[in-house]
């Protein structure tokens, strides 16, 4: 016999316990991010198409495009992890805000062409005029945060019109300074309004959520990365793509690994300067991956003797989304604990990076070349690890004893 969850109409929108256990990720969460992975995934192929064409001016597009991704996103994540309320309503905004997030990576091709697309900033309008209902509705159910919550739907709204008003700005330098300052206006926005009053966010909850976006980014950069090698087998020009794949295979699977070398739980209970910077920093480990994603499917090209760029250009933009993200990492575990020879491994691993993507080898011995890199990384912190934990050997007979009682 099945057993129906009846959902709410509406319901108060109050605070969640922010030590509530086995708080973890909700179905429509996971299905948040899988439509997020989408615009992530046009932001993302609109750099490789630049790259490989040698519009390296293009990786401000990309920034730009990115920063709208993530902001949304993060600002729904940090709002549902305090006021999360799986009624009717809240599912309707949420899924407004995946509709923001669809519309916006459909004008991504329009920002990359012309600097400016409508289509876009309507995107990105409708996900932040959804978060200024939800920051309403919040404030009328969480009456010791209510100023906060007030604070947050009036910042949103005020920076929203002032990126619609940025419509009618013309002039690459003008769009660009424009969009420089707008960013800034948004990310005093939560700075502002949790001066005088934290939401109830749940520290173990959004490790969790940012941990999984790391993750659908990883993927959705082995799912570029296999497009770009079925088209090239395609066309029957599998010749010198070894390299490439083993190398970007070695990127992949050490960036999940040193991602989760560590508890990142910690980093959002320290305090309130230490959760701003960890939760702001994550942009550069998030743009970074999908940027290594699109300079492998670059690399593709390269190795097939395709596009108008060198293998010294894709060389350099993939050491240089290595590097950020390694050095993004090292920055944020220097907050859980200052190990010097952590920080130092690190630090060696951004320069070796770089040096490796601007010597200008041929692009799948770079590729490679990075993997080990990386590799050696993942076996420099393993073994660090081991050392500082002492091994502790099972008491005798414990199997035959079984497991302990109270």
């Amino acid at each position: 016999m099945s057993h129906l969850n009846p959902v709410m109409l509406r319901a108060r929108l109050g605070p969640r316990d922010p030590h509530e256990e086995h708080r973890v990720a909700t179905p429509l969460e996971l299905f948040f991010d899988l439509i997020f992975v989408v615009a992530i995934s046009s932001a993302a192929a609109g750099w490789h198409h630049g790259l490989v064409e040698g519009h390296y001016g293009d990786v401000l597009g990309f920034l730009m495009v990115f920063f709208a991704i993530w902001w949304a996103w993060m600002n729904y994540t940090w709002f549902a992890s305090a006021y999360e309320r799986d009624d009717v309503v809240y599912r309707l905004l949420t899924f407004t805000i995946m509709v923001g997030a669809l519309m916006l990576a459909a004008g991504v091709p329009d920002l990359f062409d012309t600097g400016q697309s409508v289509l876009l900033v309507a995107g990105y309008a409708v996900m932040r005029f959804a978060m200024v209902a939800m920051w309403l509705r919040a404030a009328g159910g969480h009456p010791e945060r209510r100023h906060t919550a007030l604070r947050y739907a009036g910042g949103i709204t005020v920076v929203q019109l002032l990126w619609i008003g940025r419509l009618l700005v013309d002039g690459q330098g003008w769009l660009t300074a424009t969009f420089w300052l707008l960013v800034v206006a948004e990310l005093l926005v939560p700075v502002v309004a949790e001066r005088h009053g934290v939401t109830p966010f749940h520290p173990h909850h959004i490790a969790e959520r940012y941990a999984l976006l790391t993750i659908i980014t990883l993927g959705e950069v082995i799912l570029a990365s296999v497009q770009a090698v079925q088209e090239a087998l395609a066309q029957g020009r599998e010749q010198g793509l070894l390299l490439v794949i083993v190398g970007g295979l070695l990127v992949v699977f050490s960036m999940w690994w040193l991602y989760f070398k560590r508890d990142h739980v910690p980093l959002f209970e320290r305090s309130v300067r230490t959760t701003f910077t960890v939760g702001y920093g994550h942009y550069a480990i998030f743009a970074s991956v999908a940027a290594t994603g699109a300079g492998l499917a670059a690399a593709v090209d390269v190795v097939q003797g395709e596009g108008h760029t060198t293998p010294r250009a894709v060389g350099l933009a993939l050491g240089l989304a290595v590097a950020i993200y390694i050095g993004a990492l090292t920055t944020m575990h220097a907050f859980v604990g200052r190990d010097r020879a952590e920080t130092l491994g690190g630090t060696l691993v951004v320069i070796g990076a770089v040096a490796t993507g601007a010597v200008g080898l041929p692009v799948g011995t770079t590729v490679l070349l990075l993997g080990l890199l990386l590799a050696a990384a993942v076996a420099h912190s393993g073994l660090t690890q081991r050392r500082r934990e002492p091994i502790s050997l099972p008491e005798p007979g414990l199997a035959e004893r079984g497991p302990a009682r109270p």
